[in-house]
């Protein structure tokens, strides 16, 4: 079972906003092939493995943990997802959400995936970065690029100081999808969402827009040499992922395309509250592990807990997760 605790997750606040110049002081479905203890995988912070010849580092984030409740999975009763999170080797009474960033070091650049919650969101969840980081061997100030899958706030937050809205990683292009940030800009949507998605409008609509390291890109295209966007749209508007390549080796770095593996990769068809369009991103999982699968293709999720990577195989109507080996 998957063990986590407050003392194993929090790094105080001052020092996460030292380590990144802030303005202010895997749950996985368990498998014959993963026998490594999941408990040191996270006490550590981190896993390293490597894809062809590239080096990729997973860096455990924290995790916050909510109610189990029917609106998470709408259409799904809170017994039948009590029940796949124990099938999944979680506890049950409670949901947890993990937060694992990718990293990887590719032709001599470093490159992050999101960039965690920043510590804004949930007092067990996103003050791990930098004791995780620097215990990994990252130099944030060596971050070359920071690509993002989509805007949700668990994603872009430690890319933005929370009393300022300036920018913490300022040396760093940061690469976003075009569609992703057409939507989000949009000056008529602040009038169109729900008063709890106003302030994460107004904050990207004051910050992106200015920030001349920002570039947009298109999917389907090779953002970085070796880095290539792919459309996975559904969970929001532009939600992208990408392929990561060194000669025939590939790996797909997923951010929310799933959710923790025991919810909806399991359970593929299962679109939780958060999913803007279900029934796409329920298209979306299938087309992409079908495709992972026929391309034997290593996916980390943003949402799998430790090591955060690994592959999938047909399991019934969904599908099973299988960890990279620790």
């Amino acid at each position: 079972m998957t063990q986590y605790s407050r003392r194993n997750v929090v790094l105080s606040a001052t020092a996460a906003g030292a380590a990144f110049g802030l303005d202010r002081s895997l749950a996985f479905i368990p498998s014959a092939e993963a026998k490594a203890p999941v408990k040191t995988v996270y006490e550590k912070g981190f896993h390293k493995f490597r894809v062809g010849d590239i080096e990729v580092i997973t860096v455990y984030d924290g995790a916050a943990e909510a109610p189990i409740d029917a609106n998470f999975v709408p259409g799904v009763s809170a017994e039948q997802l009590k029940a796949a999170l124990i099938k999944g080797g979680h506890k049950g009474d409670v949901r947890p959400n993990f937060f694992t960033v990718t990293f990887v070091r590719l032709k001599g650049k470093l490159i992050m995936f999101d960039s965690s919650t920043g510590g804004q969101l949930a007092p067990t969840a996103g003050l791990m970065m930098a004791k995780n980081m620097y215990a990994a061997g990252i130099d944030p100030q060596k971050i070359s690029t920071i690509i993002v899958t989509h805007f949700h706030p668990d994603h872009i937050s430690g890319m933005i100081s929370k009393e300022t809205n300036s920018q913490v990683f300022p040396w760093a292009e940061i690469i976003v999808p075009a569609a992703e940030y057409k939507h989000w800009t949009d000056p008529s949507l602040l009038g169109k969402v729900p008063d709890a998605q106003k302030g994460l409008v107004t904050k990207i609509q004051a910050t992106f827009p200015k920030w001349k390291n920002l570039r947009q890109v298109e999917a389907g295209v090779e953002v970085i040499p070796g880095i290539r966007s792919v459309a996975t749209y559904g969970h929001t508007p532009g939600h992208t992922s990408f392929i990561v390549s060194s000669g025939r080796r590939q790996m797909m770095v997923l951010g929310d395309v799933t959710n923790i593996p025991a919810v909806n990769l399991a359970n593929p068809d299962w679109s939780i509250g958060f999913d803007a369009d279900k029934p796409m991103a329920a298209a979306t999982r299938r087309k992409v592990f079908d495709q992972a699968i026929a391309d034997k293709m290593v996916m980390t999720g943003y949402h799998w807990g430790m090591p955060g990577a690994g592959t999938v195989k047909k399991d019934g109507n969904g599908y099973a997760f299988v960890p990279v080996k620790v």
